[in-house]
């Protein structure tokens, strides 16, 4: 294998170990690559600076600020405190009110947020406190709040599809119609998950009757705001009436609105613009040196070479894919989800591709097993969200892994099913 060949990802290996954050080491890496395999220094500086261009005007790229946006004033205006009481209410006499009432407040906040880190931070504020004095586990509590936020990868809007269709160049329509049914089976077995344990184990949920308190208009309006913001913004990317970049502006402009009417103000807004800004800037350094790590990939055929070396082992598809999903679990335990997906998708993509396994169905298994980093030993980011966000400095990170166990081995059977029976992803979509 020559060094020009795979030059480029040995320097990224090394900054990765020597700890250089991953943004610069995707770009020195791609640097260094293009340097030998366009044989001179202007020759790579020439492409990394079209490469840059280039994704800096990328159309689709506006997708992701702008549902980030619509997403935290959503989660700072109340609307999220108001659909986590509104479910409670609706859920009397189910085992573990509390927990289901998480995991479907966490499923409709999905619906209008990308971005799980939003939904771990509010509904660790907002549920976690109820389910304690109710007297709650604490690992059952956290377990339920981490668990559920990753539903806000999979459910459209999600970054992750965005982020996933601009390294494949799919459409992010398709693919959101693709994450809605396997979206809502995963929403549903861990409400089921939350109920059996309640009832086997009452003690992880020994509520009272008076746990469901009456509602007020004000949380009755606010919940129903966010169910006609979800239909007017994916509503209107289903059926056609505008792109998923138009529907995001139209679902940015309707959260604005809600927020200024559930008594959201000037500091208010700004306060939700700029925690904006800190989760999408670094997803957007990220995206742009990837595309640039991407060139290099695709220039020099590793796909290709990775593709032959997987075909000497004599591996078939479904191992090929267990392969990927081996890499896919080692990298969880080291870097963050949207990392490891600019990292291997530019990669297994192909390959894929050329073993003639569905793209739909090849992204949401990828989605499903890399958001299932997001809950896995020792790196886990939803894990220290919550544990950063939780307003009780008792509980432990061995607690909040441990309480999240059940919903990462429902994630991978969520994968499993869609891998064996495709029409559960590829349906929707077909429809379109």
């Amino acid at each position: 294998m020559a060094f020009e060949i795979w030059g480029g990802l040995v320097a990224l290996a090394v900054l990765a170990v020597l700890g250089v954050p991953v943004v610069f080491a995707f770009a020195g890496a791609a640097a260094f690559g293009l340097y030998f395999a366009l044989g001179g220094l202007q020759p790579a500086i020439d492409l990394l600076q079209q490469t840059a261009l280039s994704g800096i005007k990328e159309y689709n790229f506006v997708v992701i600020p702008l549902f980030t946006v619509m997403g935290m004033l959503i989660a700072h205006c109340g609307a999220a405190s108001d659909l986590f009481s509104v479910v409670n209410r609706l859920l009397k006499g189910v085992p573990g009110r509390l927990a289901v009432a998480t995991v479907g407040g966490n499923a409709i906040f999905a619906a209008v947020t990308g971005v799980g880190v939003a939904a771990a931070a509010a509904f660790s504020h907002v549920a976690y406190p109820t389910m304690r004095d109710n007297r709650y586990s604490r690992s059952y509590a956290v377990g339920c709040i981490a668990g559920s936020s990753v539903l806000g990868l999979l459910i459209p809007p999600s970054v992750f599809m965005i982020v996933w269709a601009i390294l494949t160049e799919q459409s992010v329509g398709r693919l959101f119609a693709a994450g809605v049914f396997p979206g809502i089976l995963l929403a549903v077995l861990y409400a089921l998950y939350c109920m059996a344990a309640a009832k086997l184990r009452p003690a992880l949920a020994p509520e009272g009757e008076g746990s469901a308190v009456a509602l007020t208009s004000g949380q009755v309006i606010g919940s129903l705001g966010v169910v006609l913001l979800i239909a007017v913004t994916l509503g209107g990317i289903w059926f056609g009436y505008f792109t998923p970049t138009e529907g995001s502006a139209v679902g940015l402009l309707g959260a604005a609105i809600l927020a200024v009417a559930k008594g959201m103000r000037l500091r208010g807004l700004a306060i939700a613009f700029v925690e904006s800004g800190r989760t999408v800037t670094p997803i957007m350094l990220l995206l742009l040196t990837a595309v640039m790590y991407s060139k290099l990939i695709a220039l020099n055929g590793i796909p290709q070479q990775v593709q032959e070396v997987l075909e000497s082992m004599g591996l078939g598809p479904g191992q090929t894919m267990l392969f990927m999903v081996a890499v896919w679990f080692l990298l969880g335990m080291l870097i963050d989800s949207i990392s490891i997906m600019l990292l291997t998708v530019p990669i297994f993509w192909p390959v894929a591709a050329s073993l003639g396994v569905d793209p739909i169905v090849f992204a949401l298994v990828g989605i499903l097993v890399i958001e299932a980093g997001v809950l896995t030993p020792p790196f886990g980011i939803g894990v220290f969200v919550v544990k950063a966000a939780i307003p009780d400095r008792d509980i432990a990170i061995r607690q909040i892994f441990a309480g999240a166990a059940p919903y990462w081995a429902l994630i991978l059977l969520v994968a499993w099913a869609i891998y064996q029976w495709p029409p559960l992803a590829t349906w929707l979509p077909g429809r379109m």
